[in-house]
């Protein structure tokens, strides 16, 4: 069994890799645009000559399914997301749909029909790359999308979420709060978009929570003004508000240690030239850890410190807190089924947390769900750097093959 999976995997990879591929050698797939749907007409056909059942839902997520021959409406679910980053790596989601595919093919062709119905997803979306809402198809999956939500939302270009959707054939649900009601179980392999694994020398991780996440846009208002005729003692300079606050609040990051950690991606100042005195300066913060009363009280102090320097400074502040995702923990059962796996196949695995979120989150706290990463090479993600061994790709692909094997053959 499985003899051809090195070539199988080498060869998937490379193939979904073409839809979206940009000169870097990276990937750029966002949410309705063509490459994204080409990706997933691609997927379609391939799910089909495998001989699943296929079908796409109103927003775009598809579906493949091999049916069960005892309980069809018992579905494990296995796969991942479909778009990518800007500029991103090959593997980050769109590996977790080919392991599935794969994984489906050699049990189909070991064992044949299961007892369960598994289904091979293929997100229509989760990173928000290109529109302000991220986790678009798992949470069309589970009932928890609101029209009202993106109704009015666009992408950097001006495009309209509604728009870009529709002009693909996709559309609204009838009921957002629509759920499906036969998924058993999901398990999502992942690349580990960090460097523990490679660091500790372990080959599987079997995950047992996802850290929360709260997410901030933040506009910071002093004055603009002359950058010769205005002295150092008048000035309301907003970058140098931003920088005290950037400064500060690093530090305390620091000093709370693993696992929490914080980071100020974006910062754009106004007027940004060179001889005026920044008035303006918007900036986003993303804090995450395991524990939830610690993230709160955490970014609640942070928040307050930004305030407090403001005030000092003279300054307005503006504080747009739009994700606030409590820490998820995986299915007890679940997780002990992957660990049991892993021993009995001698796989190298360690227990671990997620620092990124993912699809599994959304599902969690609804239905019983794991996730299992591999190594990523130095950790590096999002970027068209991201690799991961072939081995390692192989080993992932073996693991989740044993897990759907318990899962959907097994009474």
């Amino acid at each position: 069994m499985m003899e051809n999976i090195i070539q199988d995997v080498e060869s998937n990879v490379s193939w979904l890799s073409q839809f979206g591929s940009v000169p870097s050698g990276g990937i750029t797939r966002l949410l309705y645009s063509k490459e994204w749907f080409d990706a997933q007409q691609a997927l379609k056909q391939k799910f089909e000559d495998m001989g699943l059942e296929t079908s796409f839902d109103e927003v775009g997520n598809l579906s493949g399914k091999l049916i069960g021959s005892q309980h069809k409406d018992q579905v494990i679910m296995s796969g991942s997301h479909i778009d990518s980053v800007v500029n991103g790596g090959n593997l980050d989601g769109h590996f977790g749909i080919i392991a599935a595919y794969l994984a489906v093919q050699y049990l189909k062709q070991q064992y044949g029909t299961p007892l369960r119905t598994i289904e091979v997803i293929s997100l229509a979306e989760e990173e928000g790359s290109r529109f302000p809402y991220v986790f678009w198809g798992s949470k069309n999956l589970l009932g928890l999308a609101k029209k009202e939500e993106v109704l009015n939302i666009k992408d950097a270009a001006g495009t309209p979420f509604v728009d870009a959707m529709r002009g693909l054939g996709f559309d609204f649900k009838q009921d957002d709060s629509a759920a499906r009601k036969d998924i058993k179980a999901f398990v999502e392999l992942h690349i580990e978009q960090g460097s523990v694994l490679e660091t500790e020398g372990n080959t599987i991780g079997v995950v047992t929570s996802i850290v929360g996440q709260r997410r901030y846009n933040i506009t910071l208002k002093g004055e603009a003004n002359h950058a010769g005729t205005t002295p150092m003692s008048y000035r309301k300079d907003a970058v140098y508000g931003f920088s005290r606050i950037c400064t500060e609040s690093i530090a305390k990051a620091n000093a709370a240690g693993d696992p929490l950690v914080l980071t100020f991606g974006k910062v754009i100042p106004k007027p940004n030239t060179v001889n005026v005195v920044p008035g303006e300066v918007m900036f986003t913060m993303d804090c995450r850890h395991t524990d939830q009363a610690y993230l709160k009280s955490f970014t609640e102090e942070i928040e307050k410190d930004m305030q407090s320097i403001a005030h000092e400074m003279g300054m307005e502040i503006v504080i747009d807190r739009w994700m606030d995702e409590a820490p998820v923990p995986m299915d007890t059962h679940l997780v002990n089924t992957l660990k049991d796996i892993c021993e009995k196949e001698q796989l190298n695995y360690r227990l671990m947390h997620s620092g990124a979120g993912h699809d599994s989150q959304i599902f969690a706290p609804r239905i019983p769900t794991a996730m299992l990463f591999i190594p990523s090479i130095k950790g590096i993600s999002h970027n068209p750097a991201e690799k991961t061994k072939t081995e390692d790709l192989v080993e992932g692909v073996k693991a989740l093959t044993q897990a759907l094997y318990q899962l959907a053959y097994q009474n």
